[in-house]
C-alpha cells in the first residue's frame, strides 16, 4: 500500500485518484502505524510551509517521516509543498522544516532588472533534468510540467538537485537524496508526463 499523508491539506484526493488511475493501491492517511507500514509515502499539498508543519507536528508525524520514512530508506516522494518541507527552513512563515535534505526555501523576487516578476508563479514550465534518475524514466529532458508557486528550495549541496526550471531565477525543481525524491511542480496536474512520474515512483527498484 501507498500512504498518501493526510495533514489537512488541499490535492490529497487529486492525488489519490492519480495512483488510482496508475492502478497503485493507496489511502489517504494520518495514521502513523499505517504509514510506517506503507511501502511507499507521498506528502503532497498546496499551502504554507508553517501551516504544514504545525499540522504535522499536531498529528504526531514529524518524526514519523524524519525517522519512519526518510531515515529508515523507504521510498518517499514529496510534490510542491512536499518538496519545501524537506529543507531544513522555510523563510515562508520562518518555519523549521523536516530537514530531511540540508537547505532552505527562498521566496521568488518581486522583480528582475526592474520589470515585475508576478508571484506567485502559476502555469507551465519547462524543466530541464540536470542530473539521471530513473524518476524521470521515459520522459524526455525539457518536458512541461504544472506550477504553482511562490517560493523554491536552495538545497545546501547542488548535487542533490536532479531538475531546474526559470522563473526570473534558475531554480531547483526537484531533488533526489537516497530513496527521497521531490518536485516542485504538481504531477498530479501535470497531464501524461506527470502521471509518468507518479507511476516512475511506484514502481522503482532503488
Amino acid at each position: 500500500m501507498i500512504a498518501i499523508v493526510d495533514y489537512r491539506a488541499g490535492n490529497l484526493t487529486s492525488v489519490r485518484r492519480a495512483l488510482e488511475f496508475l492502478g497503485h493501491r493507496c489511502e489517504i492517511t494520518d495514521d502513523a502505524d499505517k504509514i510506517r507500514a506503507a511501502r511507499r509515502v507521498i506528502l503532497p499539498g498546496v499551502g504554507a510551509a508553517g501551516a504544514t508543519m504545525e499540522n504535522l507536528r499536531a498529528l504526531g508525524l514529524v518524526e514519523v517521516l524524519r525517522r519512519d520514512v526518510a531515515a529508515a530508506d523507504k521510498p518517499f516522494l514529496g510534490i510542491c509543498i512536499g518538496i519545501q518541507v524537506l529543507l531544513d527552513r522555510s523563510e515562508e512563515d520562518s518555519a523549521a522544516c523536516l530537514g530531511v535534505i540540508a537547505g532552505h526555501v527562498t521566496r521568488y523576487p518581486g522583480s528582475i532588472d526592474g520589470r515585475p516578476l508576478k508571484v506567485p508563479q502559476i502555469g507551465w514550465n519547462r524543466v530541464r533534468q540536470t542530473r539521471a534518475h530513473p524518476i524521470f524514466t521515459g520522459v524526455p529532458d525539457n518536458t512541461h510540467f504544472y506550477f504553482v508557486n511562490s517560493y523554491f528550495p536552495v538545497p545546501d549541496d547542488p548535487k542533490v538537485a536532479i531538475a531546474e526550471s526559470d522563473y526570473g531565477v534558475n531554480f531547483v525543481a526537484a531533488v533526489a537524496s537516497g530513496k527521497v525524491v521531490a518536485t516542485q511542480f504538481h504531477l498530479e496536474k501535470s497531464g501524461a508526463a506527470g502521471l509518468k512520474l507518479l507511476d516512475n515512483f511506484c514502481r522503482l527498484e532503488f
